[in-house]
């Protein structure tokens, strides 16, 4: 949160926070953990300045409780961590789900599995963001890949949060969240937040899981004067545990369906130099920056190659891939895991050209030479 409305030098974990201010968090719980500790840090210094709070909780557990408790008495709420931590958030994501409470969770990636590499760049829990906790529920993940990116898309974050009700993943890594960068901060009237849809009934009339044609049920805060019961049970409108099958069925079908029905209100992509290309690389988050560097060098060796780059990583884009693999003969997935993205990518664009993995779990930032080298078999 900024006067200063000029481009200034900002690392990509102080940029989320700067977005997540902006877009109105005024609470965090959180337990510090590398790469993802200044997001803490910032917060803790920069929340009591607007009338926020924060909290460092005992671990990640119950830092994910408590921000669903601080959302429920209606408070933008966040929480930070990284691989191991967000292991341990899993339990509680699954809850935020089911009992419909908006919140944003950032991952800042590191390698795995258990500790692994503390201070080193991974893309390796793309598939956790999406099955981490148990069950079918809705799974939204973006994935920024610049400084600039990671203050926009936190406040995106946080407007599909509320107006959706369900959490929603920033899922960085050690690259993008430890670089440094100019990022140009914006002025409040430039900024769109989305605050939750309210009850307009009386308290007497409220019901509160009943949801509206858009499937989301309004929501109101512990303190206003509504009562009701919120349990990670599968549940009536009352928000009362139910035995019923079919309840329990419908419930679970419109917690995914508001999100999956509305996919292209959250789908976020870019497409670098895809116009001609026959060869695609798909690549996102820190890894899509060394492809970049790639293609351009590729094109001055007349290759016709372009990169398709996720935003929202989940729910995936099946529209946009399925598109790409029309034109495209050949596609390459490149990310810093073993290919957890490449699954999803060779699902829908593997009925109709080749798809290939190009890999690294290292601890290391991909090369532009490594990327071209996969391509053109070291030819170039």
């Amino acid at each position: 949160m900024s006067n200063n409305h000029g481009y200034k030098l900002y690392q990509g974990n102080e940029a989320c926070v700067e977005g997540a201010l902006d877009a109105g968090m005024r609470f965090f719980a959180g337990y510090p953990i590398t790469p993802s500790t200044e997001i803490a840090e910032i917060s803790s210094q920069k929340l009591p300045k607007v009338g926020g709070k924060f909290i460092q909780m005992e671990d990640e557990l119950s830092s994910m409780a408590a921000i669903i408790g601080g959302s429920l008495a209606g408070v933008k709420s966040m929480t930070a961590t990284s691989g191991p931590g967000f292991s341990l958030m899993q339990e509680n994501i699954g809850y935020a789900s089911i009992a419909e409470v908006p919140c944003v969770v950032v991952d800042v990636q590191r390698g795995g599995p258990s500790t692994g590499m503390p201070t080193s760049p991974a893309q390796g829990d793309v598939m956790q963001a999406k099955w981490g906790t148990h069950g079918d529920h809705p799974a939204i993940a973006l994935t920024p890949n610049s400084v600039q990116e990671t203050y926009e898309y936190t406040i995106k974050a946080f407007n599909i949060a509320e107006k959706y009700r369900t959490p929603v993943i920033l899922l960085m890594d050690e690259t993008v969240g430890h670089m440094r960068e100019k990022l140009k901060l914006k002025a409040s009237s430039e900024i769109e937040v989305v605050e939750r849809k309210k009850p307009s009934c009386s308290p007497k009339e409220y019901v509160a899981y009943r949801p509206d044609e858009d499937m989301i049920p309004p929501m109101a805060s512990f303190g206003e004067g509504y009562r009701y019961h919120v349990t990670g049970l599968t549940h009536d409108e009352t928000g009362f545990p139910t035995n019923s099958n079919e309840i329990s069925g419908k419930l679970i079908h419109r917690i995914v369906d508001k999100v999956e029905k509305n996919i292209d209100d959250i789908s976020f992509f870019e497409e670098y130099k895809m116009e001609d290309a026959e060869i695609v690389i798909v690549a996102f988050g820190g890894t899509s920056r060394a492809v970049k560097s790639a293609v351009d060098e590729m094109r001055e060796k007349n290759i016709k190659v372009g990169m398709f780059r996720p935003i929202t990583i989940w729910p995936f884009l099946e529209k946009q891939i399925s598109k790409v693999a029309d034109k495209a003969k050949e596609i390459y997935v490149a990310e810093m895991n073993l290919g957890q993205y490449f699954i999803e990518v060779d699902r829908i664009a593997g009925k109709k050209c080749h798809v290939n993995k190009i890999n690294k779990v290292t601890g290391e930032l991909f090369t532009p030479k490594e990327i071209t080298d996969a391509v053109t078999g070291g030819r170039l």
